[in-house]
């Protein structure tokens, strides 16, 4: 095998297949980039320090890349492939990471890619077929420059691999979707952290995707409601407005920290929810609005509340019974 150092490209989820594709490619004294392609939908919580970590771990250089509003503007609503059981356009989501890392290959000075996906590991995208779909969208028919160390030795030979860049002998036959293999090579590692750190794609989940079904319905999709949609109780108002209520803490944090022109906060005299609202309301679903963000609060029926909606305020009191505010829950049948 020829000994020129060389440097790829990984495309880097921060979980363990993708931390072990890495290692067996740094093992073989070649120099890699854990490259995190940010479309968005990871999770309700900033996890890239965990991440650097963890590709540290695995002996990379971590960078991150944000692609959110051109994957929302190209890639979610027209995928070449449609989508799995949800919102999820999986194969063409991949051929778009791909297509992005390759056209950072020069700059980066890399001569390939890294993923650790697992052939029958995931039924739509990590299937025989979809991963030449994806190569296809990536551009990579011809080059065959993506190489995939978890089940390298159950697929064609790849460049890297023809090449002698990679000893294929050193690479796997993982397919299927036990775990058994990864966890014992995690503990020979002595790796102990390594879950997945986002909590998976909240494009696969059925509440998720059924979130942006109904915004889109209303309003463009853009990539502060990308957030927006992560966070509260959901309601659509009758004149059209959205409004999203927190729960929890979690859910007031995650609102608050939007900063987007098209909501309007709502402002309690009274311990309760923080609650967001669409700039454009009417009137009618503003004073609702504040009526539904109240309800929700240490609240009395019996009481008014002046409550600031914007730069507004409004005089509502509160609605007796929660049931009344779920009927205008945005999935209220």
């Amino acid at each position: 095998m020829k000994q020129n150092k060389r440097r790829a490209i990984a495309l880097f989820s921060g979980g363990l297949d993708s931390m072990i594709a890495i290692k067996l490619m740094v093992d073989q004294g070649i120099e890699v980039i854990a490259l995190h392609i940010k479309i968005g939908f990871s999770g309700t919580k900033d996890v890239s320090k965990i991440m650097e970590e963890r590709a540290k771990l695995a002996g990379a250089e971590f960078k991150i890349v944000d692609v959110r509003d051109e994957y929302i503007q190209n890639i979610l609503f027209d995928p070449v492939y449609g989508y799995g059981k949800n919102f999820n356009p999986c194969i063409d989501c991949h051929g778009y990471m791909f297509k992005i890392a390759k056209k950072m290959m020069d700059d980066l000075g890399a001569s390939f890619l890294v993923t650790g996906e697992v052939i029958g590991q995931r039924p739509m995208s990590q299937r025989h077929d979809a991963m030449k779909q994806v190569s296809k969208l990536a551009n990579d028919k011809e080059d065959k420059l993506i190489l995939r160390p978890m089940s390298a030795k159950l697929m064609e030979e790849t460049t890297p691999e023809l090449e002698g860049w990679v000893d294929r002998e050193k690479l796997l036959d993982i397919s299927g979707r036990s775990r058994e293999r990864q966890l014992a090579m995690a503990k020979a590692y002595g790796w102990e952290d390594y879950e997945s750190p986002g909590g998976g794609c909240l494009l696969t989940e059925s509440h998720y995707s059924d979130r942006i079904k109904e915004f889109i319905a209303f309003d463009t999709f853009e990539v502060e409601d990308i957030e927006l949609l992560k966070f509260g109780r959901h309601f659509r108002l009758p004149d059209g407005a959205k409004l999203a209520v927190g729960r929890n803490k979690e859910d007031n944090e995650g609102l608050q920290s939007i900063q987007s022109d098209k909501y309007v906060r709502i402002k309690l005299p009274i311990a309760g929810p923080f609650s967001l609202l669409s700039a454009n309301a009417s009137q009618a679903d503003k004073i609702l609005a504040a009526k539904l963000a109240i309800t929700y609060a240490r609240s009395s029926a019996k009481e008014s509340y002046d409550v600031e909606v914007g730069e507004e305020s409004v005089t509502v009191s509160p609605f007796k019974e929660k049931k009344e505010a779920q009927a205008y829950f945005f999935n209220a049948k």
